[in-house]
């Protein structure tokens, strides 16, 4: 919300006021303070600026308290309907005189509606949707609080028979709404009505409401039913907002638990809760360090994990979901991401508040399908992505990896013929192939797109791959960096390592031309290369295939088994 200008504002006006007039600078901690010292600090605008009394007169006279009612009524009764503009006949419903709203200019402001051009309507709105929202739970806290009446359900109890059973009721019902909303429009509202419920945030506004004793009792058993909603496995963005409800109603206990884990460095993400996964999501997201890179890696990477990190990811710059070395068999596959990760980050990219500008997917089964998911997200005139690599990064750190086979490592690392078999089904990078390409041409070929860099290495772009090239010079597209097919070279220059130990090496139908076999000759007339078995059937070696042939008497090298050509 910081970067919200009216935001700013009202927090410079609250700042300004709380430094002023309070010992010590006592600062707000929470939304629902910093809101309450906001109207405080209105109500103190009113009183000096049009009603000429001074600073140490009471804040709230009659004609404040009732201004501040209707208000808070009209504020409700819209955010109900779901309207952010009203006109002369809603206020007047809610007891507002038009020209005493005037009056609070600074809370209340007059927009203009023009239609058609031939008449204007007079319409008014608050200065923010969080005002609005605000005000909304202040009135349906002070009408249960003095009448008994629950605005929510439409139950009314006597005021003076007001138990801890009703009015944990009553804030349970304000949770469960705000989840059954399709958009979240009571997400901020239900923050603001618990924080209310608190007796340290009344002292400020209790002018406004019955004198009360919030019990302890209430606020835990609320805090109970909050947690066990996030245990339920709510989505992400709601569970997020359940924990600022903790947070406006000061319990931390959840959040303190991942914080332990997170400082102690045992932190164990394949045994957390749901719960606990909303809790590391919310501390990633309030974490004072910018999201800049969010590896996925780092917190067991899988298909679950990002799931539940989604808002995290919506907040980051750069996703990277590279495998670290060394490499454990079971990690040799990406993260496992589907097309239910493709269907979710799509709609990330679509998202207006999204940051995302570089992503990185390589090594995982998207396939055709799950990059046509991706790529309605490219269309999306909100996504920001200028970085995209569906590739194969595993062949590139394999090979220049000198630990790899290290025998002293044999007790948690792959055989060299497992690994063979595994990169045998990883060359083919995010199983890409000619249908998946022509998605992303047509996603690329949309005016908005922001895509610069777009990595296709080791997969099968077939006659898609000559429109991907064309891509670089259409004036509406902005890539500049394009790579597709294999590149062969560079797994030369992996082969050509002192540290590469492979032995058996399957290539078959890889779309290998001239140029990429030349490389491999290169690299195996190396005296270090310990490849035994080639295998580059199904590919179009050309004049290349006789050095190739050649290559099994050269006696620097150990190749004894070689395919090439049309087996």
């Amino acid at each position: 919300m910081c970067h919200i200008p009216v935001f700013c504002w009202i927090t410079a006006t609250v700042l300004e006021d709380v430094l002023k007039t309070t010992e010590g600078g006592q600062l707000p901690k929470t939304l629902t303070e910093m809101y309450i010292h906001f109207l405080v600090a209105q109500a103190k605008v009113k009183n000096i600026k049009y009603d000429g009394r001074s600073e140490t007169d009471p804040h709230w006279s009659p004609e404040t308290r009732k201004m501040i009612e209707s208000l808070g009524k009209l504020a409700f009764e819209q955010l109900k309907k779901g309207n952010l503009i009203f006109y002369e006949s809603d206020l007047t419903e809610c007891g507002i005189d038009i020209s005493s709203a005037s009056v609070y200019s600074e809370v209340f402001t007059e927009v203009f509606k023009e239609e058609r051009g031939l008449y204007q309507d007079k319409g008014f709105c608050f200065i923010h949707l969080s005002v609005q929202e605000f005000l909304a739970a202040l009135h349906v806290h002070q009408t249960f609080i003095n009448t008994g009446v629950n605005l929510l359900s439409g139950q009314t109890s006597f005021w003076s028979k007001l138990s801890m059973d009703k009015s944990v009721q009553f804030y349970q019902t304000a949770v469960d709404q705000a989840l059954q909303s399709p958009n979240g429009h009571l997400d901020l509202f239900l923050r603001f009505l618990l924080g209310l419920s608190l007796q340290t945030n009344h002292s400020l506004i209790q002018s406004l409401l019955k004198p009360t004793r919030s019990s302890l009792e209430t606020n835990q058993k609320t805090v109970e039913y909050i947690k066990k909603k996030i245990s339920e496995n709510v989505s992400a963005e709601r569970s997020i907002n359940l924990f600022h409800c903790l947070n406006e109603l000061e319990d931390g206990s959840l959040v303190d638990q991942i914080q332990q884990y997170l400082s102690s460095g045992f932190l164990s993400t394949e045994q957390l809760s749901p719960a606990q996964w909303s809790a590391l999501a919310f501390i990633l997201l309030s974490s004072e360090k910018d999201l800049d890179v969010f590896d996925l890696n780092k917190y067991s990477g899988s298909e679950e994990v990002l799931l539940r990190l989604l808002p995290v990811v919506k907040a980051s710059n750069k996703i990277n979901n590279l495998i670290l070395i060394p490499f454990v068999l079971s990690r040799l596959s990406g993260c496992n991401l589907s097309e239910r990760s493709c269907e979710a980050l799509s709609s990330v990219l679509r998202s207006q508040s999204c940051s995302l500008t570089h992503l990185d997917l390589s090594d995982n089964d998207l396939k055709d399908s799950g990059v046509k998911i991706l790529s309605d997200g490219l269309k999306s005139p909100g996504c920001r992505l200028d970085t995209l690599s569906l590739s194969c990064q595993l062949l590139f750190l394999l090979m220049h990896s000198e630990t790899l086979f290290n025998d002293s490592n044999s007790s948690y690392l792959p055989s060299s013929a497992d690994v063979c078999d595994v990169l045998c089904c990883r060359l083919s990078g995010c199983l890409i192939t000619e249908e998946g390409c022509s998605s992303l041409v047509s996603a690329l070929k949309s005016k908005p797109s922001h895509l610069r860099q777009l990595d296709l290495s080791y997969n099968h772009p077939g006659d898609s791959g000559q429109e991907l090239s064309a891509l670089v010079e259409d004036p509406h597209c902005r890539l500049d960096t394009l790579r597709y097919g294999l590149r062969v070279k560079i797994l030369s220059d992996g082969l050509k390592s002192p540290g590469c130990r492979l032995d058996t090496l399957r290539l078959s139908g890889c779309l290998i031309t001239e140029e990429g076999c030349s490389s491999l000759v290169s690299a195996l007339k190396s005296k270090p290369s310990h490849l035994r078995q080639l295998d580059l059937s199904y590919n179009h070696p050309g004049d290349s295939g006789q050095e190739l042939s050649a290559l099994v008497e050269d006696p620097h090298c150990r190749l004894d088994t070689l395919r090439y050509g049309l087996s």
